[in-house]
C-alpha cells in the first residue's frame, strides 16, 4: 500500500510524464468538461486581472506620493519667491536698483547669470538665495513630468484591468449558462466532488513555524466562498487564499499565483512539507497550499468552497517554500 508521501511522488511523475492534459476532462460528459475548461480559462484571467490590480494600486500610491511631493515642492518655491520679492523691495525703497536686483527679477535668470560681470556684483546670499530658488524650480517641474507619466501608465493599467475583468465575467457567464444545461444528477456529482475534506493520518511537519500558522489559517478559510479577485477574508481566489494565509502568519507573498511560484526557494514535490506553495499548469496559473498526507488546500473556482483536494488533481509545475 501506498504511503501518502509516495502517492505524492506518484501524482507528480503522473502530472509530468506527457503533455498537460485537459483541465476541461469530466465525467460529467461535454457540458460539465466544457464547464471545466471555462473555470480554467477564468482563473487564468483571474490572475491577469490580480496582476492588474496590482499594479494599479502600486501606481495610484507613486501618484499621491508624487503629489504629495510637488505640494511641498510649490510650498518651497513660493516660500522663495516671496522672499525674493521682499529682497527686492527693500533694494527698491533704498533707491538702489542694481543689476543683482534686475538679475532676481529678471524672466530670464539663467541667461543673466551667464553674464560673469553680474555675478561678479552680486552678493553670496543673494546669489545663494536665487540658486536655491531656481534648484527649487527644476524639482518641481521633475516632479510634475513624473507625475504625468505615471498618470499615463495608470490609465493604461485601468484599462487593462478592466479588460481582464470582462474576459473573467464573461467566461464566467457562459460556464454559468452551461451549469444550468446539466442534469440534476451531474449538479449533484460536482457538488459532492467539491466536498474536500481533510485525510486523517500522520504527516511531514511543516518547514517553519510561519508556515505552520499560514496552513493554520488556510484551513480555518475551509468553507470559505471563492470569489474572484478577493484575499480575505470572507472570500478567496486561489492565491488570495494563500496570500492571505501567509499574511496571518506575518509574512507577505506576492498576490499572484505566477509571483508566488518565485516566492521562495522551489523543492521537489516529493519533499513537500505543510504550507508549501503548490503550484498548477504550465503557466503557472493555480495556486493551493500543501497541507501534508498528499493533500492540499485551495480555492477551487467560482461556485465551491475552499477545500481539500489531492495533490495531483492537476499537473504541478512547482512547488516553492516561502
Amino acid at each position: 500500500m501506498l504511503t501518502a508521501a509516495a502517492s505524492a511522488v506518484a501524482a507528480l511523475t503522473s502530472s509530468i510524464a506527457g503533455a498537460e492534459p485537459d483541465e476541461g476532462t469530466s465525467s460529467h460528459g461535454s457540458a460539465g468538461a466544457r464547464v471545466d475548461r471555462l473555470y480554467a480559462q477564468a482563473e487564468r484571467a483571474t490572475e491577469k486581472y490580480n496582476g492588474a490590480a496590482e499594479r494599479v494600486a502600486s501606481l495610484r500610491e507613486r501618484v499621491e506620493h508624487i503629489q504629495d511631493a510637488s505640494a511641498r515642492g510649490q510650498a518651497k518655491v513660493n516660500r522663495l519667491r516671496n522672499a525674493l520679492g521682499a529682497l527686492a523691495g527693500a533694494q527698491y525703497r533704498s533707491g538702489a536698483i542694481d543689476p543683482s536686483v534686475a538679475l532676481l527679477l529678471s524672466e530670464d535668470p539663467d541667461g543673466y547669470l551667464d553674464k560673469a560681470a553680474t555675478l561678479d556684483r552680486i552678493g553670496d546670499r543673494q546669489r545663494n538665495r536665487l540658486r536655491e530658488f531656481r534648484g527649487a524650480q527644476r524639482v518641481l517641474e521633475q516632479r510634475r513630468a513624473e507625475a504625468s507619466r505615471t498618470l499615463e501608465r495608470l490609465a493604461k493599467q485601468r484599462a487593462e484591468l478592466n479588460r481582464h475583468k470582462k474576459s473573467v465575467q464573461a467566461k464566467l457567464g457562459s460556464a454559468r449558462r452551461l451549469l444550468e444545461q446539466l442534469s440534476p444528477e451531474e449538479r449533484s456529482d460536482r457538488k459532492r466532488a467539491a466536498r474536500g475534506v481533510p485525510r486523517q493520518g500522520g504527516g511531514a511537519e511543516a518547514s517553519s513555524a510561519r508556515a505552520a500558522a499560514a496552513l493554520a489559517a488556510a484551513r480555518s478559510a475551509v468553507g470559505s466562498p471563492y470569489g474572484w479577485g478577493q484575499a480575505g477574508p470572507n472570500a478567496f481566489d486561489c492565491s488570495g487564499l494563500t496570500q492571505w494565509a501567509y499574511g496571518q502568519a506575518g509574512t507577505a507573498i506576492p498576490r499572484t499565483s505566477q509571483a508566488q511560484r518565485s516566492a521562495g526557494r522551489q523543492v521537489p514535490l516529493s519533499q513537500a512539507r505543510p504550507g508549501d506553495l503548490v503550484i498548477y499548469r504550465a503557466d503557472a496559473s493555480h495556486v493551493a497550499m500543501y497541507a501534508g498526507n498528499g493533500q492540499v488546500v485551495h480555492a477551487p473556482h467560482p461556485g465551491a468552497q475552499v477545500r481539500y483536494d489531492p495533490v495531483g488533481m492537476m499537473p504541478v509545475s512547482a512547488v516553492t517554500r516561502p
